[in-house]
């Protein structure tokens, strides 16, 4: 009975080194095994979004009507407004079409003899609808976009009432948007818009009045 026990008592002991051993074998191999990276996917600028964009411009107005000319002068100002666009990616090449609507500030104020006193220039709101061709470079597009210009011009004289009207023109530019967490992404962008002439009807046989500014504006989008 002793001879039975103790050979039981060998078994059980052999069998449990030999499943330390394979454990301990398992967990090495495991160990041994590479672990796969992650598969990197490039960034994907195919989609619609929506965003916000901010800024400042700085031009110049002229005044010309039968009284005379006040030759050009500096207008200046804010802009902020909404956007919305949408981009195909084909490879690197983004194509896009964008819009976009801003409240303007942007104004100056010159005396001519035209003017009888003073003469504001003054825009109040500023849209475009713009293409947009762009190179990826993964998460950064640089791209340049142009297309239409419209807003108003607001001819103001002193003493004498103002005329207002809607123009449409035309825009030029360029700029750079970084996608940079999750659905977001930023730029910056450089505009030319001109919207040609309006008109002062309460000047002394009337007179054209030009508009025409440079842009600078920062954005954030939201990706859908």
């Amino acid at each position: 009975m002793k001879r039975l026990v103790l050979a039981g008592i060998g078994a059980l002991a052999m069998v449990s080194m030999m499943g330390a051993a394979n454990a301990a074998d398992v967990a090495r191999r495991q160990q041994a095994m590479p672990v796969k990276a992650p598969v990197y996917m490039p960034y994907n600028w195919t989609g619609l979004y929506v965003g916000i964009n901010g800024g400042g411009g700085w031009g110049q107005s002229n005044w010309s009507g039968p009284a005379g000319t006040t030759s050009d002068f500096n207008i200046t100002g804010g802009v902020v407004g909404g956007t919305v666009g949408y981009n195909w990616q084909m490879n690197q090449l983004v194509f896009g079409l964008e819009g976009d609507i801003d409240w303007s500030n942007i104004r100056g104020t010159s005396t001519a003899a035209v003017c009888a006193g003073t003469c504001e220039t003054r825009n109040n709101w500023l849209g475009t609808a713009r293409g947009r061709i762009g190179y990826a470079f993964d998460r950064f597009l640089p791209y340049i976009t142009g297309g239409l210009a419209v807003g108003d011009i607001k001819a103001d004289l002193s003493g004498a009432g103002s005329t207002t009207q809607t123009k449409a023109g035309w825009t030029l530019g360029g700029g750079l948007e970084v996608a940079i967490a999750g659905p977001w992404t930023a730029k910056v962008e450089y505009l030319y818009a001109d919207l040609g002439n309006g008109r002062c009807d309460t000047c002394a046989g009337g007179a054209d009045v030009s508009f025409h500014t440079n842009l600078v504006r920062g954005g954030i989008n939201y990706r859908f």
